[in-house]
């Protein structure tokens, strides 16, 4: 029998639902065993979330501090595959799988277990999962395949649409904005990967060590947001220290700085993210190599 091990923590549910999509097909294998676990926070992060607390984790989130989880739970200690879905919080993995791929039971159950990585967002998650594997070099699991859907109403229009569905719980609060998070038919779609992870299972007792997704469009690289998710990243490394100097989560002047750092955020993207596109665009004739080979980069394992 082979064993599979899912781990998730959704906020509002949509990455609950691609997970059970893509995992449908195993589980109704008899050669297959699924075993689902939630991570859960002690302390429960809001949705929707009020306006300044969605700040104020910004720091922690940057740095990937550890928050602390409630005891988890597994039937066994070791695994065919693990399928890890996150949320993107800030560029970076959502907190509470942050820290519990930094946990002591993590470095047992991924100890040389392959891993397929999930993600539900908007589209800029590159930065994100380049953290993620990095964490997954640390406990030594390979990663064999990434799957990412993302939101389709636009990459300028989802700078809107994600933030508001956050704030007020609500996917399209206003009329002129498409609506928020993945299309309903991406995600039924995503059962075919499951279809893919099954007959590998099934068909080979071997242990997994190659991608099984491949060709299948497991992934789509927007090349625009390449520059603008890197120059985001740093940007977003200095503010979380200047933040954090200035106090704790719930102080008077992390409060102040952060009204100053949201200002500065809202004039990035309306200033110099449409600036750095446009100037991408007149020069991209010249960096088309170098673009072809970053986002070949991106797209691995799985690739496009």
């Amino acid at each position: 029998m082979r064993k599979v091990l899912t781990i998730n923590y959704s906020q509002t549910g949509q990455l609950s639902r691609i997970l059970q999509s893509i995992c449908a097909p195993l589980s109704q294998s008899t050669q297959i065993e699924v075993e689902a676990i939630n991570i859960v926070p002690v302390k429960t992060f809001p949705f929707p979330w009020p306006f300044l607390q969605f700040f104020r984790i910004f720091p922690e989130t940057v740095v990937m501090e550890a928050v602390d989880l409630a005891e988890v739970k597994t039937k066994y200690q070791d695994y065919d595959l693990i399928i890890l879905s996150y949320q993107v919080w800030f560029l970076s993995p959502s907190l509470p799988i942050a820290s519990f791929l930094q946990s002591e039971q993590a470095k047992e159950l991924f100890a040389d277990t392959p891993v397929v990585t999930v993600l539900g967002c908007r589209g800029m998650w590159l930065m994100a999962q380049e953290k993620v594997k990095a964490m997954l070099q640390q406990l030594k699991a390979p990663l064999l395949d990434n799957i990412v859907l993302s939101d389709d109403c636009g990459a300028f229009f989802s700078f809107l649409a994600t933030p508001l569905w956050m704030l007020t719980g609500n996917k399209q609060p206003v009329s002129w904005i498409p609506p928020a998070g993945v299309a309903e038919q991406d995600i039924v779609n995503a059962q075919r990967f499951g279809d893919a992870i099954k007959i590998r299972l099934e068909r080979d007792t071997t242990p997994l060590n190659t991608s099984m997704l491949q060709g299948m469009g497991a992934v789509k690289i927007n090349e625009k947001l390449i520059a603008s998710e890197r120059v985001a990243s740093h940007s977003f490394n200095i503010w979380s220290k200047i933040l954090r100097k200035l106090g704790p989560q719930q102080s008077k002047r992390r409060a102040m700085g952060l009204l100053v750092y949201v200002t500065f955020l809202i004039t990035l993207i309306l200033t110099v993210v449409p600036i750095s596109a446009l100037l991408k665009k007149l020069i991209s004739p010249f960096t088309k190599n170098k673009i072809m080979q970053q986002k070949q980069y991106f797209a691995e394992p799985s690739g496009e």
